[in-house]
């Protein structure tokens, strides 16, 4: 190999396009841009996504769902995780100073995935039912916080609430006396005396 035999690899360089040249090139006149039209012209591209001023597809499609600003601020922690705090106490400062979770992060809840090898006690973090077990089967504790369950559908407890709170209303109003108004009171005393 020498200098004079050196070459790009095949394929990784593309030959120099000379355009406006005279039409024997085959880019010649229009130097390959076609006949007038905005993108005929210097500067004339127009952004991707771009349909002419209509309203484009992006933005035709419904949205959906959202981006919590809770979540930002929201951490969960994986027990295996917790063997790299030093010391026995879990909070979010001895978190954050063994760099298991982030300064922005205000809000923690520890999850069972791995193995508890120290004794901790946790403190002022939520805590899954199946961490808070293998934290005090490891001889730990958990304090400040409930072990929390995953949330489990209420909807038909709802409706049956909403249901019997309905009956309650329309029993109510059977059972209430109906009071007559002063009108009322004043036109049967009317039709009493004519009568008379």
């Amino acid at each position: 190999m020498e200098l004079n035999t050196l070459s790009p690899a095949m394929g990784s360089t593309r030959a120099k396009k000379r355009v406006g040249r005279g039409i024997g090139s085959g880019s010649g006149k229009t130097c390959g841009t076609g006949h007038k039209g905005q993108k005929s012209r210097s500067g004339g591209s127009v952004k991707p996504g771009f349909e002419g001023g209509q309203m484009p597809l992006q933005m035709r499609l419904p949205k959906f769902g959202f981006s919590s600003r809770v979540g930002r601020i929201t951490a969960e922690v994986r027990t295996s995780e917790l063997n790299k705090v030093d010391g026995g106490l879990i909070s979010i400062e001895s978190l954050r100073k063994a760099r298991v979770i982030t300064a922005n992060i205000k809000r923690v809840k520890v999850m069972l995935s791995g193995e508890v090898v120290k004794k901790f006690t946790v403190e002022g973090v939520g805590v899954s039912k199946g961490a808070k077990e293998a934290i005090e089967k490891a001889g730990g504790k958990v304090i400040g916080v409930k072990a929390t369950e995953p949330a489990k559908k209420t909807e038909p407890e709802a409706k049956a609430k909403k249901a019997t709170k309905k009956v309650k209303i329309a029993e109510a109003k059977e059972a209430a006396p109906v009071e007559e108004s002063s009108a009322d009171k004043a036109s049967d005393g009317e039709g009493k005396a004519d009568k008379e």
